[in-house]
């Protein structure tokens, strides 16, 4: 039975450290700064979410599978939320979306009129 948690519980470590580094990457190499909040939100909710179940499965039942529990949702909750309002802030500081600006420049160079929001 602790060789099945031990396993279970490196697997879930390892699949979580994976999707940190793919998450990292995307902040390297994404185009925008809307994209970037995509790769992070990729580390904070299934990177940081898969290494803290690893870990409650390598602590047991305890305390600090209580902790980590905490933890765990604390992240859930607020990641989120900052996403939201840094994203927010970017659109009220005038920062557009990469797709949004490839968009309108199509447009200008084909003529067509300006959309009406």
């Amino acid at each position: 039975m602790a060789l099945l948690a031990d396993v279970i519980s490196w697997a879930l470590i390892l699949a979580g450290g994976a999707l940190s580094l793919i998450g990292g990457l995307g902040l390297l190499r994404l185009p925008d700064v809307f994209a970037r909040m995509h790769g992070a939100s990729i580390i904070d909710t299934l990177g940081l979410g898969l290494i803290l179940v690893g870990l409650m499965f390598q602590a047991g039942f305890t305390l600090i599978t209580v902790k980590l529990i905490l933890i765990l949702l604390f992240v859930f909750y607020t990641s989120p939320t900052t996403t939201h309002a840094l994203a927010r802030a970017c659109l009220y500081g005038g920062v557009e979306p990469e797709a949004a600006r490839k968009d309108r420049a199509r447009k200008d160079v084909e003529g067509e009129p300006p959309s009406s929001p």
